[in-house]
């Protein structure tokens, strides 16, 4: 894999730091996740990780810690600003010609840029999500827009981006055998993933986010894309944006309606291309689509337009989609790590302390494993 051989220190930390551990996992690296003693925890971003557990508190801990990030190619920081330097962690520690380890990737996550008025406070993702700009431009009720889950800030514009700023420092690594402090915020990933919206949005002349939220052609104003209910309160999802795929939904939409269906006599036959273009059409298309879908359960729709270039699927659950999808079975895998799982295996058989050495680490409280380690 891509990156075997590599070796990454993440601390433990909240969704987007681990989501950047594990994509790291994923593709090879050997991903050792530094928790506190007797800690807890409900990351579930664990596939393929090891756990070790030192106390950062005590100078031995710390000792302990400067040796594994000296030895290893990543150190994935998820703490406010300054608290890895508090710990006497910093990368000035590491990186430098006088750092104990120079090739060292040392990537830090935050919330808020790391300058401005927002970098001392706490948030999490709806709160960045605000901040970029985008959360304005998604849709939801007249009143106030709705958020997708914490995917876009954490995920997209935090782990993701992250994971993508470590695997460019380690490319540039191997032409100047140097490594460097990759810094990612939230906010700032954030519109970083939503360039295009926001670049639109910016420029109403391209006519793609011109109108008001809600009334544009991917938040829910243009009947073709949006989500429909069905009978049996199944949803399908209709995406066909291009005129010659609704032109092969609305042929395949109009044979499944019964013949009695109608809103009137002109939207029995009416002109696809010119509804599709039209945006007058849109409000009396949408409510003809929401009936029309209305008289189908979901699946009788999924039957319907499988295999087409109608651009029409249905909605399904994570268990159905589990089911269905190819990659189910790495994402059944073990998902949850004890704290302190590996401590042992990675202190002696890695960093080559004596089992005289670990005990008396043990004993100290320096350092902690759980049952059955």
């Amino acid at each position: 894999m891509a990156l075997k051989g590599k070796k990454v220190i993440e601390f433990a930390g909240l969704a987007p730091a681990p989501f950047a551990g594990l994509v790291l996992s994923d593709n090879g690296a050997s991903v050792i996740r530094v928790n506190r003693p007797s800690a807890s925890t409900l990351d579930v971003l664990c596939r393929g990780k090891r756990s070790i557990a030192i106390n950062s508190k005590i100078p031995s801990g710390r000792e302990l810690l400067k040796r594994l990030v000296a030895s290893s190619d990543v150190l994935i920081d998820p703490f406010r600003p300054g608290v890895m330097e508090r710990l006497g962690l910093g990368p000035d520690v590491f990186l430098g010609d006088s750092g104990m380890n120079r090739r060292l990737v040392y990537a830090r996550i935050v919330g808020f840029p790391r300058t401005g008025p927002y970098k001392d406070m706490a948030g999490h993702d709806l709160n960045y999500l605000a901040l970029s700009g985008v959360l304005s431009m998604l849709p939801g009720s007249v009143d106030k827009p709705s958020f997708p889950l914490n995917l876009l800030a954490d995920f997209a514009g935090g782990g993701m981006y992250l994971a993508t700023k470590i695997l460019l420092a380690l490319l540039e690594r191997n032409e100047s055998n140097q490594g460097q402090v990759v810094d990612v915020d939230m906010v700032t990933g954030t519109r970083y993933v939503s360039t295009s919206p926001l670049i639109h949005r910016l420029n109403p002349s391209t006519g793609r986010f011109a109108a008001e939220r809600g009334a544009n052609l991917l938040d829910g104003g243009a009947p073709f894309y949006d989500v429909y209910l069905c009978r049996d309160g199944g949803l399908m999802t209709l995406a066909c944006i291009e005129p010659h795929f609704f032109k092969i939904f609305i042929e395949k939409f109009l044979e499944a309606l019964p013949e009695h269906f109608v809103l009137s006599d002109e939207w029995r036959e009416f002109p696809a291309a010119v509804a599709h273009a039209d945006r007058k059409s849109w409000p009396k298309l949408k409510q003809f689509l929401m009936s029309g879908f209305s008289l189908r359960t979901r699946n009788d729709w999924a039957d319907i337009f499988f295999a087409t270039d109608a651009c029409c699927v249905p909605v399904l659950t994570p268990e159905e989609a589990a089911q269905k999808s190819t990659s189910s079975s790495r994402e059944a895998g073990s998902c949850l790590l004890n704290p302190g799982q590996h401590t042992k295996e990675v202190l002696t058989a890695e960093l080559g302390l004596t089992e005289n050495e670990y005990e008396d680490l043990l004993d100290e409280g320096v350092i902690s494993q759980c049952s059955g380690d």
